[in-house]
């Protein structure tokens, strides 16, 4: 080989290394961090450079990135589209759609909810119906699908099918919210063969509803809406494989290789129109879960030597239903997170707190203590109908952390870069991207210092790095 030849072989292979995929919700470790470096450190005053920008069809799936194809799902008129782009040039390598007539019953979006999880054979993705598909990630053919709402027996779930599947051990991973035990399905990932369930009335009848107000031993009843809107995470701790799935009536650890339940602790709402979306926060030995409403909070845990139980770190508030005797007010959680994940850096949990835009603020909670460092209010009211007006402030939103920097993108299209400080909130400069508007629910995308923004209809790619070579 000729040296010019290798000296190019090498320079790619380098900058390959240096660029990250993003193929799953959640990013490379799902968990929002990425490795990439050499991204800018200040937002330019007019914003980065728009490198393609497309219209799309509905939904809220955050897009995925591998070898350089990206994955959109989403939905025009009655077709649930799976469709393959050029991650830096954004024009279609493939598509593939299927029918779909989900209404949501809230009145939010009808596309899909899930992002596609992408390998170097398959790309999966979970419709808004419960529809299972795997994907040939060269062309798009169809390798097997499974319509799990009709053979599970799913109760409807509240906005749709909304837990994006994982893999893990060679099993596709997948939180169903099935009856009577079939709350968490595994899946053979090349062939769509069952291989186990698990989670349902074996696990829930009988639990105490903990932290509520001296609620009997939980009833059964056969017609739960279990489903979660919380993706999968599996976890290496104390030298045992966990599998934490956050289903609507609180946390369950399973065995991931045979679905074998480890312990369960109780997190759900009395409200009836409640669920859990935020994916579990693993950190050595502990699991965080949030949750936005009523005043469910958050509690961390720690797992037990013998991985068949946990001890409670903190939890708040201690109780939701107990009024302050001093003040005669409820004591409110210092961290309610509605669907995003908070972003762990150095011991400090940052994250956008608050179930509605009314009560969004910016928070900055130390992981070990449940303390609050700092907050910031980014409350904001939505414009008239009709109206193009966008507002000042992030509102409710999504973080990814990368090049030590906090990327942040609010539920109205406001793009922000944060320095992570435990003091105080150091802002790094902000952008109404001009095409984005509310509701911006599916979190910031990073590959390759390339920044991907989805709203309910644009999809947009910026130029992140500080200097392209």
């Amino acid at each position: 080989m000729h040296w010019r030849t290798l000296w190019a072989v090498v320079w790619w292979s380098g900058l390959r290394l240096l660029a990250a995929d993003w193929p799953q919700f959640l990013g490379p470790t799902a968990n929002g961090v990425s490795t990439e470096t050499g991204l800018i450190d200040r937002l330019p005053t007019n914003g980065p450079t728009r490198i393609w920008a497309r219209t799309i069809g509905t939904g809220y799936s955050a897009p995925s990135i591998r070898d350089g194809r990206l994955v959109l799902f989403h939905r025009e008129s009655d077709q649930e589209i799976v469709e393959c782009l050029g991650a830096a040039t954004g024009k279609t390598l493939w598509k593939h759609q299927d029918p779909s007539s989900f209404r949501d019953p809230y009145g939010y979006n009808n596309g899909p909810r899930c992002s596609p999880l992408l390998t170097d054979e398959y790309c999966y993705t979970f419709g808004a119906e419960g529809r299972l598909l795997c994907l040939n990630i060269k062309d798009g053919s169809v390798v097997w699908r499974r319509e799990t709402s009709r053979e599970f027996e799913v109760p409807e779930a509240f906005f749709g099918v909304g837990s994006t599947p994982i893999l893990e051990g060679g099993r596709l991973i997948v939180a169903l919210g099935g009856q009577p035990n079939s709350g968490v399905v595994a899946f053979d990932p090349k062939t769509g063969k069952t291989l186990w369930q698990s989670v349902g009335n074996s696990c829930w009848a009988g639990v105490v509803a903990i932290g509520w107000r001296g609620e009997p031993p939980y009833r059964w009843t056969g017609v739960e809406k279990s489903a979660s809107y919380a993706s999968p995470i599996a976890a290496m701790i104390h030298g045992k494989r966990h599998l934490f799935c956050l289903m609507r009536q609180g946390l369950v650890s399973l065995d991931p290789t045979n679905g074998a339940v480890n312990f369960v602790r109780w997190f759900q709402s009395q409200a009836n129109d409640s669920v859990n979306a935020m994916t579990p926060l693993v950190v050595v030995d502990q699991v965080l879960i949030s949750a936005a409403y009523y005043r469910v909070g958050s509690v961390l845990l720690r797992i037990t030597p013998g991985g068949e139980g946990f001890d409670e770190v903190w939890r708040h508030p201690r109780s939701p239903f107990e009024r302050n005797l001093s003040t005669g007010t409820f004591e409110m959680p210092t961290l309610e997170m509605h669907w995003s994940q908070p972003i762990l850096v150095q011991g400090m949990l940052y994250g956008f707190s608050g179930r509605n835009e009314p009560d969004a603020s910016l928070r900055c909670v130390e992981l070990g203590s449940g303390k609050l460092r700092w907050e910031r209010s980014e409350r904001w009211s939505h414009p008239a109908p009709g109206s193009e007006a966008q507002p000042k402030v992030f509102g409710r939103g999504a973080m990814i952390f990368a090049d030590g920097r906090l990327i942040a993108l609010g539920e109205g299209g406001m793009l922000g870069l944060f320095k992570p400080s435990p003091d105080r909130c150091e802002e790094l400069g902000r952008w109404q991207v001009p095409e984005m508007h509310y509701p911006c629910w599916a979190g910031p995308v990073l590959s390759d210092q390339r920044l991907y923004l989805r709203s309910e209809n644009q999809l947009i790619c910026l130029e992140f790095a500080a200097k392209r070579l």
